[in-house]
């Protein structure tokens, strides 16, 4: 047999058997923690679930398709940290950036808000929304984030039925497009998410 045709056999060989371990090796080193009953009380910045039950798991992309629709974007995250190095006798004042058009409620992913908290967002989201369920709601923060999963199990628990939950975030939205400075709703004062341990019921 020729000695050319034996080489190439082999290196067709084993491109193909590299690419077949190349996908095996991708979908071990994605993540993802098991999807909690209820609204999760743990470490808010950890491996989230691949799904959300009630909600439709999205990427930019599909963020992007969307759009048009002019979707209600719930952003949860935090303020921006203060930066390193800042003379003490400057007055930070906290900055976010978010996906254009998005609405800001520093906090509001956390599970243990107080009631009145949890009325006021519900009451805010549904003159947003002018009271109608059906509004393609987005609700996003950053990556490894449970605020935002939090705040889209809120919504389908409200009977919401168009939820949408972006786990890549504003830090996903930015690499291809751009964001604008938001300020917090009224009466949600920025601030880190905080989380004890588990899962509520």
């Amino acid at each position: 047999m020729d000695f050319r045709l034996i080489c190439r056999k082999t290196l067709l060989a084993a491109i193909f058997a590299v690419a077949s371990v190349f996908p095996v090796l991708a979908a071990e080193g994605t993540k993802h923690a098991p999807e909690p009953p209820g609204l999760w009380t743990g470490p808010m910045v950890s491996d989230t679930p691949a799904t959300l039950q009630g909600a439709k798991v999205i990427d930019v992309p599909d963020l992007e398709k969307l759009m048009p629709q002019k979707p209600l974007l719930i952003d949860v995250g935090p303020a921006d940290p203060k930066p390193d190095g800042l003379p003490s006798s400057t007055i930070w004042m906290p900055t976010h950036r978010s996906i254009p058009g998005a609405v800001w409620f520093p906090g509001a992913g956390s599970a243990d808000l107080p009631t009145e908290k949890v009325e006021a967002l519900f009451q805010r989201i549904a003159e947003l929304t002018k009271g109608d369920k059906s509004v393609p709601v987005v609700t996003f923060c950053r990556p490894r984030c449970w605020a935002s999963w939090n705040i889209g199990k809120r919504l389908v628990q409200a009977g919401y039925t168009s939820v949408h939950w972006l786990p890549a975030g504003v830090s996903g939205w930015q690499e291809r497009n751009d964001t604008t400075a938001v300020d917090p709703e009224a009466g949600w004062i920025p601030k880190p998410p905080t989380g004890g341990q588990g899962a509520s019921q």
